[in-house]
């Protein structure tokens, strides 16, 4: 078994699409839109990796999911600790709110966490 890909819901579905290119090498697929429904999306590709499926939806609310149960961040490998240095200096110097690290955690990885545009997190590896 391998994941596929994961599915994020969000408010601007442009924004999200360019910062995940911009800071994260994502290649974005082709916008699909559903008329009926109004559903948006895309699919953002990452080298040998699974895909990330960006959605939006009119009329959905935002919700807290980090102070809970469920989905707590995405993990991304920058292949080196100096390549988790730059990115994260990069979106700091950018306005992205840098919320731990870069720093070596008790379970040995080398990492920093940020939010997106939106605040959902991700933790940049080595």
């Amino acid at each position: 078994m391998k994941i596929e890909h994961f599915a994020l819901y969000v408010s601007d579905l442009e924004k999200m699409k360019d910062f995940y290119v911009k800071y994260f090498r994502a290649e974005a697929g082709d916008l699909y839109h559903n008329k009926n429904t109004g559903l948006k999306t895309y699919f953002l590709y990452f080298e040998e990796s699974a895909r990330l499926e960006i959605m939006h939806r009119p009329g959905l609310k935002p919700n807290n999911l980090n102070e809970g149960l469920g989905y707590t961040h995405l993990a991304f490998s920058a292949g080196s600790k100096e390549a988790v240095d730059i990115l994260t200096r990069k979106l700091q110097k950018d306005g992205f709110k840098i919320i731990s690290g870069p720093r070596t955690t008790g379970d040995g990885y080398y990492e920093s966490l940020a939010a997106d545009p939106e605040n959902n997190l991700i933790e940049i590896t080595q």
